[in-house]
């Protein structure tokens, strides 16, 4: 099968230095001198985490088969020309195509509700090293709706899961506070350590920043880029408190449910799926407010911030 193949899925030919890299980082934070404001690993937060990943696996696998029937039936029966796959040029495109998908995805879903209560649980880790790398969300669809141009504009279906398991492996490696900032051209052009430690910040100066997968350019380019000027609050505005993996991954959800349930009137509800995390009948996007589940009473808590992470 394919998407079992290593040549065909660089993920699974990754998994070996993914467990060496966090057993070298787990080494460094234990043995080596560290600043005091590095909080390095957690054993039930990590656990937490790599639990996650494990539960990504089948659901990254069911996503893949379903979206694939749609993009073989997007490229054979819509697609006006295909690129080939035996050229470097072609796979050079196809990853700066898919990077910049996935940037707009990542906007997406940290600025539409409903996609961000499948994003949070990335986002709800208080700590941040190679285990909260893992900590991946269940539920993938959002990533099918900016990848359908990719097989439509020629790039062969199989393409896109090799070109996004690249930039999975790449997006692995930024989940440290081992690695200060890097050598300035690399700064200027890829995502890196610094930039993304920004975006997993709850700061007010870092929310809503630093979206990109592999080329910080992106965000330079479509302002929401932010330099890291101090350590970050890593987590969400307001702490999860739990380990429960399934109240990690539906909580939200369950909120969005609750919140579209009460509406009396119909634009209240398609506001609560569509409009910013936070959002609340009678205020425009700029004013919505980022709701966070406090899991110690399973309420809402909201503060006065766009975005979480």
């Amino acid at each position: 099968m394919e998407l079992l193949d290593p040549l065909q899925n660089p993920t699974l030919a990754a998994a070996p230095f993914f467990v060496l890299s966090l057993a070298v980082e787990l080494a460094a934070f234990r043995w080596l001198e560290t600043d005091d404001g590095l909080r390095g690993y957690e054993r039930k937060d990590a656990r937490t985490s790599i639990l996650m990943g494990l539960g990504s696996i089948v659901s990254s696998a069911v996503f893949k088969l379903g979206t694939l029937v749609v993009f073989v039936a997007v490229s054979v029966y819509l697609a006006p020309w295909h690129l080939p796959t035996d050229v470097w040029w072609s796979w050079a495109l196809l990853i700066l195509g898919l990077d910049l998908a996935f940037y707009l995805q990542h906007r997406f879903v940290h600025r539409v509700r409903v996609g961000w209560a499948a994003h949070q649980a990335h986002h709800s880790s208080e700590y941040f090293n190679f285990s909260t790398a893992l900590r991946q969300k269940w539920n993938p669809w959002a990533e099918a709706l900016f990848w359908l141009p990719l097989p439509f504009l020629g790039f062969e279906p199989w393409t896109l899961y090799v070109a996004f398991s690249i930039n999975l492996i790449f997006q692995f490696f930024v989940h440290t506070e081992r690695i200060d900032r890097m050598w300035l051209p690399i700064e200027l052009v890829l995502n890196t350590p610094s930039h993304h430690r920004v975006h997993h910040g709850s700061d007010p100066l870092y929310l809503d920043k630093n979206y990109a997968g592999m080329f910080i350019v992106w965000d330079r380019m479509f302002g929401t880029f932010q330099r890291e000027v101090h350590r970050p609050t890593y987590g969400l505005t307001v702490p999860v408190d739990t380990y429960n993996v399934l109240r990690l991954q539906y909580g939200a959800y369950g909120e969005l449910i609750r919140d579209v349930h009460r509406a009396a009137r119909w634009r209240d509800k398609v506001g609560y799926v569509f409009m910013p995390p936070g959002w609340q009948p009678g205020e425009r996007r700029a004013e919505a407010v980022q709701p966070r589940l406090d899991h110690a009473d399973g309420e809402a808590s909201r503060v006065e911030t766009s975005q979480s992470a």
